[in-house]
């Protein structure tokens, strides 16, 4: 099992990021610098080398035959002096040997090695490594040629140095090259550490800003202090604390809004039983009376009652955690269910409420939360009930696409109906159409909106008559669209 992710530092992985390369070059450096110092060393000592073979082959005399066919003669005059000359190094080993045409020795030393490559005569002096005795020694050799016999090899001069001083000349080139990078490698991880540490302040500084504010200041993060690369995300918390700012409003208002509803029904229950302790205190009291006031009693407190069970539907409706818990849900059979609890009232009041639609597992099935949309269809049944006239129809429809593309609910009532002016108003929580005399507390079609929106629905407000008939109300038509597996909400569909 996997232990939670470690928080990881900005300042280390930037440090770590401009450091790990510079250590990375550092020994490809020292190898470049090897090679490099190798080479500068080899040519002052190639130079003199070839210097000595080209002496060397200054002392080679050679004759014509005197029989045509036969190989020349090659004479090595070497002085006894220049002899010595070429064993004077201190340091160093030097070898020569002269060959003959036939490949004879002729003068040198015995085992210095003949080349392997066929080379075209001609005075071109080469070079070669080798190994002379177990120690390795450069040669220097040129090959020359035979007088009148164009293509063909007289004699071969070789020279061989052993590589002391080359190997002290290509150390002190390293040691002054290398030495001086050891300094400088540690001076030049220390300022990058301060460049990065001036660089990360102005990040430091914003968090001490953000810390020192108090938790109630929601105003936006100044962005002409912070770094160009920065200013993005001071830009997205600016307007994160922007959403936070007018969410709190909303809750506040929400709030004030609701201890201004829940306060008219709890003076009601606190008058009315003062009023009936009073008369009781003064031997007034009288059953009729009483029963009035109990009744008022009863009436407020149902209707405090009604306000808090909206308060917790429109909680529930915003609670995102319980939106995401979604399951398979028969429209049809929630809406019939949700009709039949509400016959009772719907005889109390003299209304025809009904169902029309498909029967449960007729293919009214959506992905949804069951306990959200059993509070929308019940708070636009309750919202019908309570506009509608006694003698008045309530229908809760439930229409299926063909197209399979979405599912419909609608509910239809026909009391006074909502103006076209009004019918964005009343989404609103706490919102109440005017001119209506219908005890309430605004939240059950903002309850039905959020529910809605949360499925991924549209609510619709429109006329159950667009064209009633003179002295007849036009009543209203809730119509919410449910999209089915990822359709389109706006899918087309037939007009019921």
């Amino acid at each position: 099992m996997r232990g939670p992710q470690e928080q990881r530092s900005l300042f280390g992985e930037i440090l770590d990021w401009m450091l790990a390369p510079l250590l990375l070059l550092w020994p490809m450096s020292v190898a470049v610098t090897w090679f490099v110092a190798q080479s500068i060393s080899n040519r002052p000592y190639d130079r003199d080398l070839g210097d000595v073979a080209r002496a060397l082959a200054n002392q080679v005399a050679i004759q014509a035959p005197a029989v045509a066919g036969d190989l020349p003669e090659v004479i090595v005059e070497l002085p006894r002096l220049a002899e010595s000359l070429l064993r004077i190094d201190d340091e160093d080993r030097t070898f020569y040997q002269v060959l003959g045409a036939r490949g004879e020795f002729l003068i040198g030393d015995f085992d210095l090695p003949v080349p392997d490559e066929t080379i075209r005569p001609d005075t071109e002096l080469r070079f070669r490594d080798e190994v002379v005795h177990g120690i390795p020694v450069r040669v220097a050799y040129l090959w020359l040629a035979s007088p009148g016999r164009p293509g063909q090899t007289a004699a071969l001069v070789q020279v061989a140095s052993t590589l002391n001083k080359r190997s002290k000349l290509a150390t002190e080139i390293i040691k002054g090259v290398i030495l001086p990078q050891f300094v400088i490698l540690p001076v030049a991880v220390v300022l990058v550490w301060l460049a990065l540490w001036r660089g990360i302040q102005p990040l430091s500084r914003l968090q001490e800003r953000i810390r020192r504010r108090e938790s109630t200041d929601l105003s936006p993060i100044p962005e002409r202090d912070v770094p160009d690369e920065v200013a993005p995300l001071v830009r997205s918390i600016n307007e994160l604390l922007d959403r936070l700012d007018q969410s709190m409003s909303s809750q506040k208002h929400f709030l004030a809004d609701a201890a201004h509803q829940l306060k008219t029904p709890l003076a009601g229950l606190r008058m009315q039983a003062e009023l009936a302790r009073r008369q009781i205190e003064l031997g007034q009291a009288d059953p009729q009376g009483l029963a009035r006031s109990l009744e008022q009693i009863a009436l407020s407190s149902q209707r405090a009652a009604r306000m808090v069970n909206q308060l917790l539907s429109m909680a529930r409706a915003e609670d995102r955690e319980q939106a995401l818990r979604t399951t398979e849900v028969d429209l049809a059979e929630l809406t019939i269910e949700t009709v039949r609890d509400f016959v009772p009232q719907a005889l109390d009041k003299g209304i025809d409420l009904g169902y029309d639609g498909p029967q449960p597992g007729e293919g009214a099935t959506l992905q949804g939360q069951p306990v959200l949309l059993g509070e929308l269809v019940r708070n636009l049944v309750d919202n019908a009930l309570h506009y509608t006239p006694a003698g008045g129809a309530v229908t809760a429809r439930v229409t299926l696409d063909p197209f399979g593309q979405v599912v419909v609910l609608q509910v239809e009532d026909s009391g006074p109906g909502i103006p076209a002016a009004e019918r964005e108003n009343v989404l609103r929580p706490f919102y109440r159409a005017l001119g209506t005399e219908v005890d309430g507390s605004g939240l059950g079609l903002s309850i039905v909106d959020q529910i809605a929106r949360q499925h991924g629905a549209e609510v619709s407000i429109g006329d159950a008559l667009p064209r009633p008939a003179p002295g007849q109300s036009p009543g209203a038509l809730f119509t919410i669209r449910f999209p089915l597996r990822g359709a389109p909400a706006s899918a087309a569909l037939p007009a019921p």
